[in-house]
């Protein structure tokens, strides 16, 4: 049975992209089911001068894009919205928002729960969580801060965010979104580890030749080019979102549930990342930009809005990561994540080798784990030859557990609501994986690339697959 939950979300950014296309059709979601129903309240603020009745509309707009409900179930939902217009530097207006959250706490008996979501321009999180804490909006209940990525561009600026956020919040009610993390293949990989001791136990660098993790977009960068332009594939997808995904793949101890315990894990993990020289950036990480394609009907990279037309912004980037760790030293994990690619792709590739056979399992046997979900499928199993056949190599849950119904944003918000920080990102994590990312960037930025470098709709630049091919191997998926 579905425990209600009682909070006021007070979303910074309430008029935004995010909020009206993820946020707001999770939480309709949320309502149905019962998980939100009488006692919550959400609060949008951004400089537009809306009205409370206007937002609603736009509100129950956006949901129409994703649902075919009875338009009064939505505007039941949207008598919970609330618009208040604000100017992020202002405090008077931290102090109108503090009354009108007290306000609404009263009305919707929340139980004095905040939840305080930066829908907003990254340079704006230090600024609004001082004046949340200065202007004393937080509350005797629950007082829990969401950051949207990117957090910082680099280590200094992540630390000085981090550092600005921290005098406001501590650490344990800060919640750094990574929408993969909200996956639910992503949070299934632990489980999938813990529940199947053989394939736990190949899962080291005695039996393992690869891992190969793929995110792939056949789209360009469309309408975000001005923001792609500050960012590159490697800072958008690299230092985060797979990151976090290696992390859920190769952190000790999988059958953890405590989230201290489970993010040390991967603390530990990401603190053993082996450094690079700018040599070694040179041999280990390959970076592409996208031309138009072989019929010359698409846009180029540099012909996209809002990109220079010299643009040196990587689209593609493929690359060896290696750890020092006892259990996966030697063991190269093969990622790459590009826009225009020949189809969407989201999955890990686990080759094992020739002496997974001692564990009766046929010798470079493949594990594919579909992080989204492709026609039907989640798991993939190629070449299993069972030695038992009482015990199979690998398992999953029956399928009235395992499916990918629930949305991503979905089910972060459960979590935020529930207290549960096992799929949030700490700053711990990010701090050794910025350190290790801007050892490329600052590598790439001393040299000037020979873009465009592929043909949209390829798998990218012809180095991508020489970098497998000199340590010989070769990427599952192509």
């Amino acid at each position: 049975m579905v425990k209600e939950k009682s909070a006021i979300f007070i979303i910074f950014g309430g008029s935004g992209d995010l909020a009206h296309r993820k946020l707001y059709p999770s939480l309709f979601r949320l309502y149905k089911s019962g998980f939100l129903k009488d006692h919550f309240a959400v609060i949008g603020t951004a400089r537009r001068p809306w009205s409370d009745d206007y937002f609603r509309e736009t509100v129950i707009t956006s949901l129409k894009d994703y649902f075919d409900d009875d338009e009064d179930v939505m505007k039941e939902f949207a008598k919970h919205f609330y618009y208040q217009s604000h100017d992020v530097n202002d405090s008077e207006h931290y102090i109108a928002l503090k009354n009108l959250a007290a306000k609404l706490d009263d009305q919707f008996d929340c139980g004095h729960n905040r939840v305080y979501y930066m829908a907003i321009a990254p340079r704006f999180f230090g600024t609004v969580a001082e004046h949340i804490n200065s202007e004393g909006l937080k509350t005797s209940g629950y007082n829990r801060l969401v950051i949207e990525k990117p957090f910082g561009r680099d280590l200094d600026s992540a630390c000085e965010l981090n550092g600005n956020i921290s005098k406001a919040f501590p650490e344990d009610d800060i919640y750094r979104i990574d929408h993969y993390l909200g996956k639910e293949m992503v949070q299934d990989i632990p489980h999938i580890r813990a529940n199947n001791p053989t394939f736990e136990k190949a899962m080291n660098n005695k039996y393992v030749s690869n891992i190969q993790v793929t995110l792939a977009e056949s789209l360009g960068v469309e309408d975000r080019g001005g923001y792609y332009e500050t960012a590159g594939v490697l800072r958008d997808m690299v230092q985060n979102h797979i990151m976090q995904i290696i992390g859920a793949v190769a952190s000790d101890e999988p059958d953890a549930t405590d989230a201290k315990v489970i993010h040390q894990h991967k603390c530990d993990l990401f603190g053993s990342l082996k450094e690079l020289t700018p040599e070694q950036v040179d041999k280990s990480f390959v970076r592409g930009q996208y031309d138009t394609d072989k019929l010359g009907e698409k846009k180029s990279y540099r012909e996209e809005d809002k990109v220079a037309s010299d643009s040196e912004i990587e689209t593609f980037t493929a690359g060896k990561i290696e750890f020092e760790s006892k259990r996966w030293s030697g063991v190269p994990f093969y990622v790459r994540s590009g826009k225009r690619l020949p189809d969407k792709q989201s999955r890990v590739d686990i080759v094992f080798n020739d002496k997974v056979a001692d564990l009766g399992i046929r010798a470079n046997t493949v594990v594919t784990l579909l992080i989204e979900q492709i026609d039907g499928q989640s798991i993939l199993i190629n070449g299993i030859n069972y030695k038992d056949s009482g015990q199979d190599f690998i398992k999953f849950p029956e399928e009235a557990e395992f499916n990918h119904a629930r949305e991503a944003y979905e089910s972060l918000i459960i979590d935020i609501l529930s207290g549960n920080r096992v799929h949030f990102t700490l700053w711990d994590e990010l701090r050794s994986t910025w350190k290790y990312i801007d050892t490329i960037r600052e590598r790439w930025d001393s040299q000037t690339p020979e873009f465009p470098n592929y043909i949209s709709g390829t798998m990218g630049p012809d180095a991508a697959e020489m970098l497998l091919e000199r340590d010989g191997n070769t990427w599952i998926w192509d």
